[in-house]
């Protein structure tokens, strides 16, 4: 890892349990305070009230978005994208949130952990980034999703 940081291992276990299991809708990680670890920070289940409430998957989408973009940490973020073409898909999604009003220095560890984290996530179909709430809108995701 360019970073030096490492990986706990939950990060794999939940992961694995939302890829797999379809346990989870999504998973969020971030760097732990002292920078030198990524950890599964949080996680909302498939059957969990928030989520079973919800009956689109642009609101299931909003709710990520609003516990991805909590306050100025950066984050990364799973998602099981669920579209229809041709009927019911979906496909794993990876967000990269950093935004401007996170610090420059976590930013930077931020950047240079990612790729490590990316590559351990075996099976990731579409990867987005973004540092403001329009790259990574539901409609923005929508489409690259499909492609």
């Amino acid at each position: 890892m360019a970073s030096g940081v490492g990986l706990h291992n939950e990060c794999l276990t939940v992961y694995q349990e939302l890829k797999l299991g379809h346990k989870y809708k999504y998973i969020l990680y971030a760097l732990n305070d002292a920078k030198t670890e990524i950890v599964a920070e949080s996680k909302r289940e498939v059957k969990s009230k928030e989520i079973a409430d919800l009956t689109s998957e642009e609101e299931k989408y909003k709710l990520f978005l609003q516990d991805l973009t909590k306050g100025s940490t950066c984050r990364w973020g799973v998602f099981d994208f669920e579209y229809f073409v041709e009927g019911k898909r979906n496909k794993l999604t990876f967000i990269s949130w950093a935004p401007a009003s996170s610090k420059i220095k976590e930013r930077m560890v931020f950047a240079s952990s990612k790729d490590a984290l990316r590559r351990s996530l075996v099976g990731i179909a579409t990867e987005v980034q973004g540092s403001d709430e329009d790259d990574i809108a539901y409609e923005t995701v929508l489409e690259k999703v499909k492609k």
